[in-house]
């Protein structure tokens, strides 16, 4: 098929090179013409395992190309994904769908034959109505355009593999011709025994915010259970172990930490939230917003085990070095990074802080120039005081403990993300603490 992107960041770049993967004619449009020329170039803008492998290789074949120029997507495609932004509205609570009404607004005037336009953006129920109206009032063929709403489940890090062999595929629709659409750009997936579900639009717009929410409310229970483990000299990951086996619950989600963070998780739980509360459904909102205060107290909660971790002896005047800027690994996004947020709150406590991290040093840099920063893992703990993991990236769990125990000036570590295997550690000389664990 002849495809279009329309918005070229986290999710629209992952997508168009996916869907050029797939074996279609792929178009992306964005409005930032730089970023438009570095695409074209080959180069990848964002950091996603994978991703710069599979565009550079797909622009290169001419099978995948980009545009500023909306009129031309419009002239080339028959099925149009929508992947701008949807970030948080000046409420704090709801989606600001601008950037959605937005591109409908310059897509559909030059839309003259029958086509699909495909909603990936994260939304409010009830947002594909609305979009459907407009579209078809502004576009010269009128209500031969169809808008359905496919929402993405692409976790940061793992966005290529998620969008070729995803767990499965949701669509919103009305018509017959929309989901033959939808079934011949996906088909080499659903061929692959992915699981469709067709549901009316609605449905598929509830979706997406039903399951980040339920992710971030596991990831808010399971750390609210290491807070009693604290408190009771307990130990979160036998815990985890028991309560992961239960086929009713599973493991995924349950690892204890400084809690969520990046640009979808957040603001999904928010606006779910704040969807309930709009649903007249109260309980369900005071839920949520239970699981959304849990997590907004994570930092509090690290700095608590750090202030053990010293032994009380104050912040001020420390050197303290901090693994992890990125909100999660495999991406370089450090959108309200738990990890950030904690090297702030070490820094107002006195701390003189240097981070490092495998691939978001760049953008770190960029929104918290107040930091030292490195990308050479050992020279990150010279002369450190205190040295504190807050993103679980597996070069931090593969560092050899006994190469680097002589690097800092006290080999102490605080593994905020539960992610080490501590005792090599301290077999090696460091005194590691670890949260909802006994330290030893």
């Amino acid at each position: 098929m002849r495809v279009s992107v329309i918005g070229c960041g986290h999710l629209g770049i992952p997508h168009a090179a996916a869907m050029a993967e797939l074996g279609h004619e792929v178009i992306g449009v964005d409005v930032d013409q730089a970023k438009v020329d570095r695409l074209n170039a080959g180069e990848c803008p964002i950091y996603e395992t994978g991703l710069p492998e599979l565009l550079a290789r797909h622009t290169a074949s001419g099978r995948l190309r980009f545009t500023t120029d909306i009129r031309e997507a419009a002239a080339f495609a028959d099925l149009h994904f929508i992947g701008v932004g949807t970030p948080i509205d000046a409420d704090g609570r709801s989606y600001d769908t601008g950037q959605v009404y937005g591109a409908i607004r310059q897509l559909a005037p030059h839309l003259d034959r029958s086509c699909t336009i495909v909603g990936k953006s994260t939304v409010t129920v009830g947002t594909t109505r609305q979009v459907t109206a407009l579209a078809q009032r502004l576009a010269p063929a009128g209500a031969k355009v169809d808008v359905v709403w496919n929402p993405e489940f692409l976790r940061e890090g793992h966005a290529v593999e998620d969008t070729l062999r995803p767990d499965r595929i949701i669509v919103g629709l009305t018509t017959a011709e929309a989901e033959k659409a939808i079934r011949t750009v996906y088909g080499p997936i659903l061929d692959g025994g992915v699981p469709l579900f067709v549901t009316d639009p609605q449905t598929a717009e509830l979706a997406k915010g039903a399951a980040n929410t339920f992710l971030g409310l596991k990831i808010s229970y399971i750390n609210a259970v290491a807070d009693m483990c604290e408190a009771a000299d307990g130990d979160i990951s036998r815990i985890v172990e028991i309560l992961g086996i239960d086929p009713r619950i599973g493991s995924g989600g349950m690892r204890p930490g400084i809690g969520y963070g990046g640009g979808c998780l957040p603001k999904d739980i928010r606006a779910f939230t704040a969807s309930a509360a709009q649903l007249g459904a109260e309980r369900a909102a005071s839920l949520l917003r239970a699981a959304e205060k849990i997590n907004e107290s994570r930092t509090h909660v690290a700095m608590g085990l750090v202030t053990r971790a010293l032994g009380g002896r104050p912040l001020k005047g420390a050197r303290v070095t901090v693994w992890g800027a990125a909100f999660k690994p495999g991406t370089n996004d450090v959108r309200e990074s738990p990890a950030l947020a904690l090297a702030h709150a070490l820094q107002q406590a006195g701390g003189t802080i240097t981070v490092h991290d495998p691939q978001a040093v760049a953008t770190a840099m960029t929104r918290n120039p107040q930091f030292d920063y490195t990308d050479d893992l050992p020279a990150s703990l010279d002369d450190a005081d205190l040295v504190v993991l807050a993103t679980e990236w597996p070069e931090y769990r593969q560092a050899g403990p006994e190469a680097l125990v002589d690097r800092p000036a006290t080999p102490l570590l605080v593994d905020c993300r539960t992610t080490l295997d501590p005792e090599p550690w301290r077999t090696a000389g460091w005194t590691v603490h670890q949260l909802g664990r006994p330290g030893k």
